[in-house]
């Protein structure tokens, strides 16, 4: 039994359910490692004023929340004159159906790395359990580059959570995909508010 699990267990109805759910979600959010968030926007900044690229990979909830932060980065800020060149990896389907069937799931991030990455480039892989092999795989070609790896992660932090130069963590009892997506997305609000407002201080909006 996980929190939600228990959460459920000591509620029953949906109000309380919510109450409980708030609760832990605010206490998740409480816990979160400023000096990380940090060191993820600095990331950010940097990619932006070398003008290298920032790519954001997931699975499932976390492609959602790849594209959603694709956007957020690079359109969001408003920025066309020094733009944020951020790409979600997680967007074409022809792409990712083609590579699948010819080399298998666990390329479909590293084929198109293959192609698009450069040196100084990031790598932002999002995955709760922290443990997907493509996932895994891309931030090991990305490292094999001499590139900068970041993970959002969750439950335990799997192998991601050792093998980025950076991780965001957000500790969870295993399968509480919910609580830890939520927070994910907090971030990529957080920090794509905070870049645009870097943005607007500078006056170099599009």
């Amino acid at each position: 039994m996980n929190n939600i699990d228990r959460i459920f267990a000591g509620q029953g109805e949906a109000a309380g359910f919510a109450e409980g759910y708030t609760a832990y979600f605010s206490t998740l959010l409480q816990g979160l490692d400023r000096g990380a968030v940090a060191r993820v926007i600095a990331a950010i900044l940097q990619a932006r004023e070398l003008g290298n690229k920032i790519f954001f990979i997931g699975n499932g909830g976390s492609a959602a929340t790849a594209s959603h932060f694709a956007n957020d980065v690079a359109i969001g800020t408003r920025c066309a004159r020094k733009p944020f060149r951020a790409i979600s990896l997680t967007d074409n389907h022809a792409i990712l159906t083609a590579v699948a069937n010819d080399d298998g799931f666990e390329q479909i991030f590293v084929k198109q790395l293959e192609v698009l990455m450069q040196t100084g480039d990031v790598l932002i892989a999002i995955s709760a359990s922290g443990n997907s092999p493509n996932l895994v795989a891309a931030v090991e070609y990305a490292r094999a580059c001499g590139n900068h790896t970041i993970g959002f992660t969750g439950f335990d932090g799997g192998k991601l959570r050792a093998r980025c130069a950076d991780c965001i963590h957000v500790p969870t009892e295993r399968g509480e995909y919910g609580p830890v997506e939520a927070v994910h997305a907090f971030l990529l609000h957080l920090i794509g508010n905070y870049l645009l407002q870097r943005v607007k201080r500078e006056g170099g909006g599009a």
